[in-house]
């Protein structure tokens, strides 16, 4: 009656279950580079377009306060002409890396850059190119 029952019952060898371990690791090891890429270059689209608001912030900014090209203005000059409560707003003049964008200091009529830090952690997903003007 019991070498009944173990006929009937069905399993996974432990060689089975290792192939397929085997294989989601496999799979794991090729898609996870790719998700590690797509995560740079989006903190580096994030940064641009951070860079791109502050230069249209530097310029409102410079044409309501009149300040002439070559004036530096801080952070804090230019949150007013941020989105109230966005993350750039709320960053305190830093990107994603806690770096100052420009070096804390913003020049009217002078494009903001990218900081040497970030540019660097980022310089395989976003070569020099990507970075213009900002670099």
């Amino acid at each position: 009656m019991l070498h009944k029952l173990n006929k009937k019952r069905g399993a996974f060898t432990l060689v089975e279950i290792m192939f397929v371990v085997a294989i989601i690791a496999l799979l794991a090891a090729i898609a996870l580079p790719n998700f590690i890429r797509a995560r740079k270059r989006a903190q580096a689209s994030k940064i641009l377009e951070d860079l791109r608001i502050l230069d249209a912030a530097i310029d409102l900014y410079a044409i309501e306060t009149n300040k002439i090209a070559g004036f530096t203005a801080t952070f804090a000059d230019l949150q007013t002409y941020l989105k109230k409560d966005s993350s750039l707003y709320n960053s305190k003049g830093k990107d994603l890396f806690g770096n100052d964008y420009a070096g804390g200091t913003f020049k009217v009529d002078t494009i903001p850059v990218v900081s040497d830090t970030t540019y660097k952690n980022l310089s395989d997903v976003a070569p020099a190119e990507y970075w213009s003007p900002y670099k």
